[in-house]
């Protein structure tokens, strides 16, 4: 071939693209941390580095009392869910300039070992807990929570945390096929326990064929209050979510809050380990979590039961990391309240419209 050829535009010449920051990468690119941001998992370099939140992966699930699945859940939430953005335009906020997270990697879940699992869930949420750092933990099945939880109620005063719990289950039965640490019992424990007080332990969605009669004797001996799926569908979610935050922070300190993904309908969360239709929509989870993480004195946070082999499409894992994002935005929406910010469009201040 002969003659001049003229500038050429083929992607294969000229000057390579410059590389987007981590946190603008494609979710599909680079490290599979939380949200791509820096992976951070040691305790000392987290005190040096003292951020705002710090996610910790509970890759358990052998307390499952049906579909295992759900140590598979951090993996899936840091490398699977589609990444789509950090700027919240509802709050007209770009998050991680005003909130510093960090994944702090996973508690060590030994196979088969509950005993040496929880432990470690326990001393890891605590200790970053301890630091005054909020811990997002990303499970895992719902067993978790009873370490999880406890560390952090060591962290800020024993008896002074209140729970407020999304769930389709109540998960407060006794024991279960021989099981005190089973995914159905953990809310028991830490009744029991004292980490957290009866009266300020508030649950939401609960709805189906279980538990018994006895079981929600035993809650009500112990002032626990529940919100089921109907008085949700009655009175609308932003009602009873307000009452919800009303009950479990009076005369408490701090609030935990934990999310069991298969509070949602199954068609929107089919990757979890007891579905049970009738449930709430994504929609109304998302605004509920972004509700209390505004308006409480919100210290930590879990996400559970997200089993992917279950899954499709990624619509559940999609829908667990949204909660997240939904606790990040609202903490950096505070944050830049105090300093005397004010949404950026489409924004608006969430407190002025209500």
């Amino acid at each position: 071939m002969t003659g001049s050829v003229g500038p050429h535009t083929g992607s294969h010449t000229g000057s390579p693209a410059e590389e987007p920051p981590d946190d603008e990468a494609p979710g599909y690119e680079g490290l599979a941390t939380f949200c791509h941001r820096p992976w951070i998992p040691d305790l000392a370099d987290l005190a040096a580095r003292g951020p705002d939140v710090a996610v910790i992966g509970a890759p358990f699930d052998i307390a499952t009392t049906h579909r295992p699945g759900a140590r598979f859940g951090p993996r899936a939430l840091r490398a699977l869910a589609y990444e789509p953005g950090t700027y919240h335009l509802d709050l007209g906020i770009e998050i991680f300039d005003w909130l510093d997270v960090v994944d702090a990697g996973d508690a060590r879940c030994p196979s088969g070992q509950t005993e040496a699992s929880h432990r470690n869930i326990r001393t890891k949420v605590g200790g970053i807990a301890g630091l005054g750092i909020v811990p997002v933990v990303i499970g895992g099945d719902h067993s978790i929570t009873w370490p999880a939880a406890s560390g952090v109620a060591e962290a800020v005063g024993w008896g002074e945390l209140g729970l407020l719990h999304f769930d389709a289950h109540a998960d407060t039965a006794d024991i279960i096929d021989g099981n005190l640490a089973s995914h159905g019992t953990p809310m028991r424990r830490l009744i029991e326990s004292g980490a957290v007080r009866g009266r300020n332990f508030v649950q939401v969605g609960l709805r189906g064929y279980w538990p018994p009669p006895d079981v929600f004797a035993w809650m009500r001996k112990q002032d626990m209050r529940w919100h089921l799926m109907h008085e949700v569908w009655e009175r609308g979610s932003r009602a009873v979510v307000t009452d919800a935050i009303a009950q479990a922070v009076d005369g408490c300190r701090a609030l935990y809050l934990s999310v069991d993904i298969d509070v949602l309908d199954p068609g929107f969360a089919p990757g979890t380990g007891t579905p049970e239709p009738g449930g709430m929509s994504p929609a109304d989870l998302l605004r509920a979590v972004r509700q209390i993480a505004l308006d409480t004195p919100l210290v930590a946070a879990d996400i559970v039961e997200v089993a992917p082999p279950y899954d499709h499409a990624e619509n559940t894992v999609n829908n667990a990391h949204r909660v997240a994002m939904e606790v990040f935005a609202a903490l950096a929406h505070r944050r830049r309240a105090a300093a005397g910010g004010v949404p950026d469009l489409p924004g608006r201040d969430p407190h002025a419209t209500r």
